[in-house]
């Protein structure tokens, strides 16, 4: 008996030019519809509205967003500009401000020589700036820039701002060296500008940094001498000439013998800023 073979039955199918003409049919027809009606505009119209007009908000805000940023970073570009342009002047209105300053000390600086050398019109004298000096913070000892070229020599007496300073210890031709009074072992005699009592004022190297000098064997049995009185350099000084202003008396004691005083003076210089001298070239030895 032969096996039964069961036939496949065949598919259905449209060929497909039929199909595109169904389709054109369709749209003909939705078209004319459309065009001849507003059976289409509401669902549309909420088609449009859920879809596209958010897609258009978004759009319009990532719009407006770049314009903004595309603003900001203008607007930085431009703040960057000035800035630098800023930082520009005010560097040069701080270097000038520093030159500024520089011309006011010096003219002060050059005042004060001025009135200096005003009141002690009766000497002659050669200005000098001080181009070097010892370590530390005191002008215990320096370099000014003049020397035997400009008429200076051993010996001369120096001074700046209130007073004495001290005197030129060693020199070349274009520099001196000076030894201040406020340097260890220098001594000075002076007096009391008041009373005329002398004594010695004595640099004294532990005394430096605390801006005085002392003074000792004043004889003042009358206690005529206080505190605030001004110390000028004595007639009877070997090397310093008379009459210069040295400091005011700051504190004084009766030494232990009863016979004599001593104590300490403020220096009539301030030896921690100087930068410009007067050298008296008067010497003492030529006049007394």
């Amino acid at each position: 008996m032969s096996p039964v073979v069961k036939q496949k039955k065949e598919k259905f199918t449209i060929p497909g030019k039929y199909l595109l003409l169904f389709f054109s049919i369709i749209c003909i027809v939705l078209m004319i519809i459309t065009y001849g009606t507003s059976i289409f505009d509401k669902p549309f119209n909420a088609a449009v509205g859920y879809v596209i007009v958010p897609f258009e908000r978004g759009i319009g805000k990532f719009g407006e967003w770049l314009a903004n940023r595309s603003e900001e970073f203008s607007d930085i570009k431009s703040l960057l500009a000035e800035n630098s342009e800023l930082k520009d002047q005010i560097a040069k209105l701080t270097e000038e401000n520093a030159i500024l300053s520089q011309d006011r000390y010096e003219l002060n600086s050059l005042r004060t020589l001025f009135e200096l050398n005003n009141q002690y019109d009766s000497y002659s004298k050669v200005g000098a700036r001080i181009i070097s000096k010892d370590s530390g913070n005191w002008f215990s000892s320096f370099i000014i820039d003049k020397g035997t070229n400009e008429g200076l020599s051993e010996g001369m007496n120096v001074i700046a701002g209130g007073g004495l300073v001290g005197c030129i210890s060693s020199i070349g031709p274009n520099w001196s060296r000076v030894t201040a009074v406020i340097s260890d072992g220098n001594h000075v005699s002076c007096q009391v500008l008041s009373t005329g009592k002398t004594f010695i004022v004595s640099g004294d190297l532990e005394l430096m940094n605390s801006d005085i000098i002392s003074f000792s064997m004043l004889e003042d049995e009358e206690n005529i001498v206080t505190v605030g009185d001004k110390v000028v350099t004595s007639r009877i000084s070997d090397k310093y000439l008379p009459g210069i202003l040295v400091g005011y008396i700051q504190f004084i004691e009766t030494d232990n013998n009863n016979l004599t005083k001593s104590g300490y003076i403020t220096p009539a210089v301030d030896f921690e800023n100087l930068s410009e001298v007067l050298v008296i070239t008067d010497m003492k030895n030529n006049d007394f």
